[in-house]
Order: structure tokens, then sequence, then C-alpha cells
């Protein structure tokens, strides 16, 4: 898989390990049509492709994701539409699809933030399971403060529930600069490494994430959504219903298996 399947993207493999950079480097990696349409693509076809168990997405040069691509105006279409129902038209049909794939992934994934993650790329970078940050990123959210528009990429979602409604309305009114240490120090990705190490860092989480049970990025989401909005007894219900069905599974025989003969256990691809 090559950068001419798919524009604005570098997919490639290390084994069990799927790499996605988004590779506009010369602008910080915008959130391009062609980018995003390739992102959507590269999704689809890796969660079709039984032999990925774990995917790494970052970005290419200094930045991991600029946001939106401005440059490209918002210009009439001659649809008719204004212009805000053209954006919330291609959120709807691409944008919304991008990153609604990436939390849908049947394996986990590792964002490697290389550098800024701004506007729409702070949600990209945010939708992975494991969140990584090279100690020169940021992370900073323009869009009420400078256009007036409230945080997407699903980017208002994941800062109140990592950050709290406080601090993630401080930060989208006052459109500071959240640096990698403090996102770190605030729980909002779960480490902070220097830059040199980042990719070695982030391709040795994804190698322990490979080795988990195939299911376990799907059920581990879902389990936590769904205390996000459970009362104590509907999740205490919840965990007795998904343990129903998982505890017949071979995996959890195969971990039984392991911790009785005190050996590393040994899951069966997905």
């Amino acid at each position: 898989m090559t950068d001419t399947a798919y524009p604005d993207l570098l997919l490639r493999r290390d084994g069990e390990v799927a790499v996605i950079t988004l590779n506009v480097p010369e602008r910080l990696n915008p959130l391009t049509h062609a980018l995003q349409t390739s992102l959507c693509r590269a999704l689809a076809d890796l969660a079709e492709d039984r032999s990925v168990r774990a995917l790494v997405l970052t970005g290419a040069g200094r930045g991991f994701c600029a946001g939106a691509d401005l440059s490209a105006g918002f210009t009439p279409d001659g649809s008719g539409r204004s212009r805000g129902q053209q954006a919330a038209d291609t959120m709807q049909a691409l944008t919304n699809r991008m990153v609604s794939g990436l939390r849908a992934m049947p394996m986990p994934v590792v964002c490697a933030v290389n550098g800024p993650a701004a506007g729409g790329g702070l949600g990209l970078a945010l939708a992975g399971d494991v969140v990584l940050a090279a100690r020169s990123a940021f992370f900073y959210l323009p869009f009420m403060a400078k256009l007036g528009i409230v945080p997407d990429v699903g980017s208002s979602w994941f800062y109140q529930r990592l950050l709290g409604s406080g601090r993630a309305a401080a930060l989208t009114l006052l459109a500071d600069r959240l640096p990698a240490e403090k996102a770190a120090a605030w729980g909002l990705v779960w480490d902070c490494v220097d830059d040199a190490v980042l990719m070695d860092e982030a391709m040795a989480i994804a190698r322990r994430l490979a080795a988990l049970p195939a299911h376990a990025a799907i059920e581990t989401r879902r389990a936590f959504e769904a205390a996000a909005g459970n009362t104590l007894d509907a999740q205490l219900a919840y965990e007795a219903e998904r343990q129903r069905e998982l505890l017949d599974r071979p995996e959890f025989g195969e971990g039984v298996e392991a911790f009785l003969g005190k050996r590393a256990p040994k899951f069966a691809p997905r």
C-alpha cells in the first residue's frame, strides 16, 4: 500500500502493526478533502485485513495535524447551499465518518502526536485508544475564540470527557495551548516522551497491544463509553451481561490456562 493509493497519506506495515502517516508536512497536515477521503478508505481497508492487530496514526514533519484546511476556502459550490450548510454536509458525509471509523477499528489504535494537534486535529489525535505525545507537541482549540464556531471532529466530546467540563470550557474559550507535559499530567494523553523516541515508544506500545485478544479494543471502548452514561447499577448489569458472553469465548480459556501454567497467553488473530 503506497501513498498513490491514499493521497495525502502514507501507509506501511511493520509485522502485525500498520502505520498511517498524515502526509502534507509543509502545511502541518491539514484535513484536506483528499486526506480525509484517504483516511476513511485506509481505515476501511485495514479493518478488513485480519493480519493487522494494531494501528499507529501519526503525522509527517513537525506537526500532527493543523485541523481544517482553511486555505481551501468556503466558496459556493453552485448547489445553492450556504457555506455552513456545505460544511455540515461534508462533516456528516466524510469528517464524522473518519472519526467514527477510528473509534470502530477492530484493533487498538495508538496516536503518536509528533507536534501541534490543532482544531480538528485535536479530535483526530484523541480518537486513539492510547495517545502518546512528543514533548514538543501541544493541543489547541481556536474554534470559538478565533472563528466563533464550536469545536468539531469530536474534539468537544473528547476534551470534556478526558479533562472535565471546567478545563475543557476554559481551554476552548481562552484558546490557550495545552503543552504535552501538562496534557499528560491532566490525563488527556497516556504519556509525554522526548521527540526523538516518540515513534519507537509508539511502536513498542502497538506491539504490546497487538498481542491482546482480538476483541480487546472494541470491548474496552464500549465498556467505558457505557460507563460514562450509566448509573452504577446499570454498569454492574452491563458488566455481568458482557461476562456472560466473554467468559465462554476461547480467549478466556487460553488466559486461564496461561495463568495456571505461569506463561504469557497466546491469543488467536482476529
